[in-house]
């Protein structure tokens, strides 16, 4: 068995449950013989470079634990795509600290750079166990039912479409649509889980755009005017990286003006539920919201799923019972071990596996018409997500 220290990064966008993983690798690290001090790279992998480290044994117990309902990324993130020449530094700091268990929380890009990290440093003699931790709100990571961190993502946008719609709804002869943008550059979780909230007929949402489909903007408007003929109101719910069939984002303008000259506000940061809010009042005239909330699914912990946090805990420790076991070069996955009653159980997928590309839906998913999801989706999605309010409306009639 290996003796030396371990270290822990976090990388990428946070989840709201991701420092529960976090607090799942230091507490199970705690008193295990063969790992000395248990470090953290402030700053991911870019920090850890700069040899920007921090000692996670200084830390209170009880700050430790708190950890586990604490949003963002405790020990700070960064984007960055590892190069040849970080190699040799990478090496030299853990060296320097003689790390021996190296553990990153992330997705795909830092499931790559385990992988290759543990690569080189077998390469150089030097030996170290490589262990990822999964998250992203994305849900997109292959080799595992689901990501720790989608769950309430998925929930906060169900949520808010949700209210959203409802004031829509009730505000229709003031503005006659809405639009709601979720983050997913490549696939469509996280819009699809905005179906939860649709109770009746007439509930948001309406139409869900995902990235798995290509989008025509005939057929949309076409849709849009179908519900708002039906309702006096339409509610739609866009992935970020939804795009055209030749591949442009629907992001990058294609409206044009009373010229006919195409507008490319777009290219200065425009969203893509700006530019669907655009078309709508450029097709018909009416006014209506687009609503655009970033960062704020990522790191929402009032809106946390109960069961997400259970698992980002779940994985953390998983993920240090491996590497003192001598399994390296794996991801902690989620295996699904049945749906309702829903139970899961931990396995492990294979870096290399896992580095190689998104996960999209599948295609059973999907409606025919490409705008929604099926009852397959919602089956899937529903035990993520959780249970969500139920609130009543009015039903007296009007006095004649």
């Amino acid at each position: 068995m290996l003796q030396g220290n371990a270290i822990i990064g976090q990388s990428g966008g946070p989840t709201s449950v991701i420092n529960a993983s976090l607090a799942g690798i230091i507490e199970a690290a705690r008193g295990q013989a063969p790992i000395g001090r248990t470090l953290g790279m402030r700053f991911g992998i870019e920090g850890f470079m700069r040899g920007e480290v921090l000692d996670l044994g200084e830390e209170n117990p009880a700050t430790i634990a708190a950890l586990r309902t604490t949003p963002s990324s405790a020990l700070g993130s960064c984007r960055h795509k590892l190069k040849e020449a970080d190699f040799p530094k990478i090496l030299e700091v853990l060296r320097n600290f003689n790390i021996r268990y190296f553990f990153l929380i992330g997705g795909n890009d830092t499931m790559d750079t385990i992988h290759r990290v543990e690569a080189y440093c077998h390469t150089q003699g030097y030996d170290l166990i490589g262990v990822g931790v999964p998250k992203t709100v994305d849900n997109d990571l292959c080799g595992t039912d689901h990501t720790p961190g989608f769950g309430s993502a998925g929930r906060y946008v169900a949520l808010s479409v949700k209210q959203a719609g409802m004031l829509a709804r009730d505000m229709k002869r003031v503005d006659q649509f809405v639009v709601f943008q979720t983050v997913g550059r490549s696939s469509g979780w996280l819009p699809a889980a905005a179906a939860l909230a649709k109770v009746n007929e007439d509930d948001a949402p309406h139409i869900i755009l995902l990235p798995e489909r290509a989008f025509d903007q005939d057929r949309f408007l076409a849709d849009v005017k179908r519900y708002y003929d039906r309702f006096g109101w339409c509610s739609i719910v866009c992935g970020e990286g939804v795009c055209y069939a030749d591949g442009m984002p629907i992001s990058a303008s294609r409206v044009t003006d009373k010229f006919s000259n195409v507008e490319f506000g777009a290219m200065g940061g425009t969203s893509a539920a700006m530019m669907l809010h655009r078309m709508i009042h450029a097709a018909f005239g009416w006014r209506g919201e687009f609503q655009v909330c970033e960062s704020l699914q990522m790191c929402a912990s009032d809106r946390v799923h109960s069961e997400d946090a259970e698992e980002a805990y779940a994985c953390g420790r998983r993920a240090v019972e491996l590497a003192l076991a001598g399994t390296s070069g794996v991801m902690v996955s989620i295996i699904r071990d049945s749906n309702d009653p829903y139970h899961w159980s931990l396995g492990t997928t294979p870096l290399a596996e896992v580095a190689l590309g998104a996960k999209p839906m599948p295609n059973n998913f999907i409606n025919d018409e490409g705008n929604f999801v099926t009852p397959e989706c919602m089956a899937y999605l529903k035990p993520l997500i959780g249970s969500l309010p139920e609130y009543v409306r009015l039903t007296a009639g009007l006095l004649i």
